[in-house]
């Protein structure tokens, strides 16, 4: 038995169709563990940096007074400055936020990963983690923790990349690029294994709006759309690369009769769909951190591109990015 197998805990099943025999999985899952796992590294995280943060013995500022203080030490830091009930920014720079300058010139390229398990604040987290356990959860349920960890910690890594690329002036921290990075992934493996959903279309159009919506809500000000962007990026791309099932089954020796005829795994577009994509994620990556370590501005090469991350309005500007 494939080590695939071993990992969702169930024996296939052999069915016959004109002659050809294949392997039936569908009905298998694998338990989900790291997601939940996942999970409670944020929050701890997030205890930690309200710790370390003690906003009744460090806040000195003008701001006004810290927020629910009965919280004593983990009291959260006035509302004019932290809106979503968190630490001060000073907190989370110390604990590793993305920020350019330091990933730059200070050759701290680790804050491009520690930066996906900070949070700004509990709504922040909140929202974050609701959205992790519904798509995550299901997604380790279907392939596996292998597939969906490094899914989720690429995709993390691919965000912060975009996001030091064009936003260089402020701190950046959150799991939305990894996040991102399992819808897009949701939308390649939908387009890879097009032939084995029945209905197609519907899916499709659910997925894209639901997509749609949530990159809409990244050109609000304060909202880090190029970690969205290069996490959606990167996630759909590797879905094509670990997120391609068989399209008639997946013939073991065990399973079969002898002498009786086999199916190709998988289709050719899905190699080739899988070959392309992973060419794709190479050149990216590579030229991304190239780009970041060289000390360029995104903005410099394309003038329109902080349009991605906040449209000025009337009502906000987006300051300076």
């Amino acid at each position: 038995m494939s080590s695939a197998d071993l990992e969702r805990g169930g024996g296939a099943k052999a069915r016959r169709t004109n002659n050809n025999y294949y392997v039936d999985n569908s009905d298998q899952e694998w338990t989900s563990w790291l997601i939940p796992m996942f999970v409670a590294a944020n929050v701890a995280v997030f205890v930690v940096a309200m710790y370390i943060n003690d906003c009744p013995k460090n806040h000195r500022g003008s701001e006004g007074a810290c927020m629910a203080r009965f919280l004593g030490r983990f009291s959260f830091q006035p509302l004019k400055e932290n809106p979503l009930f968190g630490p001060s920014s000073s907190t989370l720079d110390k604990l590793g936020a993305l920020e350019w300058y330091k990933v730059v010139y200070q050759h701290q390229g680790w804050r491009l990963l520690s930066c996906i398990w900070l949070h700004a604040g509990v709504i922040h987290l909140v929202a974050n983690m609701l959205s992790l356990v519904f798509i995550g959860i299901r997604l380790e349920q279907q392939f596996g923790f292998m597939r969906v960890g490094m899914l989720y910690l690429l995709s993390g890594f691919g965000g912060s990349i975009l996001s030091a690329l064009f936003i260089q002036n402020n701190i950046s921290v959150g799991a939305s690029g990894a996040l991102f990075g399992l819808l897009g992934a949701m939308l390649s493996e939908l387009i890879t294994n097009w032939t084995v959903y029945s209905k197609k279309a519907a899916a499709l159009f659910t997925l894209i709006f639901i997509i749609a919506i949530n990159l809409a809500v990244g050109i609000l000000p304060h909202v880090d759309n190029f970690a969205h962007i290069g996490g959606f990026l990167t996630g759909f791309l590797l879905g094509f690369v670990f997120l391609p099932q068989p399209q008639f089954g997946w013939a073991e020796s065990q399973y079969l009769p002898a002498n009786s005829s086999v199916r190709s795994k998988y289709k050719p577009y899905q190699y080739v769909l899988g070959v392309l994509s992973l060419v794709l994620l190479i050149v990216g990556f590579t030229v991304g951190l190239v780009t970041l370590f060289k000390g360029e501005n995104g903005n410099n090469h394309c003038s329109w591109c902080h349009y991605l991350s906040c449209v000025p309005t009337s009502q906000w500007s987006c300051g300076n990015r």
